[in-house]
């Protein structure tokens, strides 16, 4: 295949996002990165801390492999205010240290400052299984404080969207972690106003209500922050959707929170936008707002508590009609709440939110104007 680009115009392109990155590399003990959190020099940011979930099998494993002194990948971490550092990757290998020293604190996984790790399902060294650190002979104590890893600083001076992009690629491959988390985690490299708004939006007891049959385990890994997002990206973005949902999701929330903005968004507005949407939801149906009907054969049907399908079809269907419709006026909402379980019940509907095929931009298209029609016919 032959390019048209000239090769010294793409090797000096690439040559100028090198230089605005600004990194050093050093070597560190494990003793001295944990005396260096203890002293607020080392930070993890409380939202990145969450995403600490190595079963104590795995943290056992990793103890046991310092203390085979086994190679191990680097740690990045980026320079802060006051000189800082920030980690940015290797969560797991430093907080399972904190953990077998009893120095971590990780409220989401019920450890605490004085928790110890008790090493299980070494396989290496069965003998160390059932050893807290206190209980390790004095030489493997030393040997796992002074045992080093290569800390890779990137500079205050290095650009912000390189360093965001450098935080995101570097924990893109985490099974563990759902897309909203790593939103979470690496959009503050860039601007976190946005995503702190979205956060906030997540607490709307009129929300919180509506999709309370959300399971507890997708809340814990932000899902009902990215149903925020979904609604603002496809009510004021959608012409940019193509196929991929995650994708689309996070480049609007790049777009947004760049410097300068790609995107406009008035919070003020979006706000009560927002705030009205999930009250006439609530008035509606309540936690019954997005359950979904599928029709089985022999005239079955079943019925799911929470469709993301039907979320995308209602909050942005009535978008168009917000400013008529009173949540406080009984006989209107008494008529939109007939016309919602009747499309909910409706064959058509039916068919345009179950089966595959459904996050194409012309299926959102369909089901969003369905409701919007119905809803605009009954008011």
């Amino acid at each position: 295949m032959s390019h048209a680009v000239d090769p010294v115009a793409l090797i000096a392109a690439a040559d100028e996002q090198v230089a605005k990155v600004r990194t050093q590399g050093k070597d560190y003990s494990f003793n001295e990165l944990l005396s260096m959190h203890e002293e607020g020099e080392l930070v993890i940011n409380p939202e990145y801390q969450r995403l600490f979930r190595w079963p104590e099998e795995k943290e056992s494993r990793f103890i046991e492999s310092l203390i085979l002194e086994l190679p191990l990948p680097p740690i990045f971490v980026i320079e802060v205010e006051d000189g800082k550092y920030e980690l940015i990757d290797g969560l797991q290998r430093i907080s399972t240290y904190f953990h077998f020293r009893g120095k971590l604190d990780a409220p989401h996984r019920e450890i605490k400052v004085g928790d110890k790790l008790c090493l299980v399902e070494c396989d290496i060294v069965s003998a160390l299984n059932g050893f807290t650190y206190e209980e390790l002979p004095r030489a493997l104590e030393i040997k796992l404080k002074r045992h080093t890893v290569r800390v890779e600083v990137i500079r205050k001076e290095s650009d912000a969207r390189l360093r965001y992009h450098m935080f995101k690629r570097l924990n893109t491959g985490g099974a563990l972690l759902s897309e909203q988390e790593l939103r979470n985690c690496t959009i503050r490299l860039l601007n976190n106003t946005f995503n702190d708004f979205i956060i906030a939006c997540s607490r709307n007891p009129d929300f919180v209500e509506c999709i309370a049959n959300v399971g507890t385990e997708q809340v814990d890994k932000k899902f009902d922050q990215e149903l925020v997002l979904r609604l603002f990206a496809f009510k004021n973005w959608k012409d940019h959707y193509t196929h991929e949902i995650g994708s689309f999701l996070t480049e609007y929330l790049e777009a947004i929170s760049d410097t300068p903005p790609k995107v406009g968004f008035d919070p003020i507005a979006e706000s009560l936008v927002f705030e009205k949407t999930f009250q006439i939801l609530r008035t509606l149906l309540g936690s019954d707002s997005f359950y979904m009907v599928v029709r089985r054969h022999a005239g079955n049907q079943s019925k799911y508590p929470f469709s993301v399908l039907h979320y995308e079809a209602f909050t942005l269907g009535l978008q168009p009609h917000l400013e008529r419709i009173n949540p406080g006026d009984q006989q209107q909402m008494g008529k939109i709440r007939d016309e919602v379980t009747a499309i909910k019940n409706d064959d058509d509907f039916i068919r345009l939110t179950t089966g595959g095929g459904k996050n194409t931009k012309g299926s959102l298209d369909k089901r969003v104007r369905f409701v919007a029609d119905r809803i605009g016919d009954s008011l």
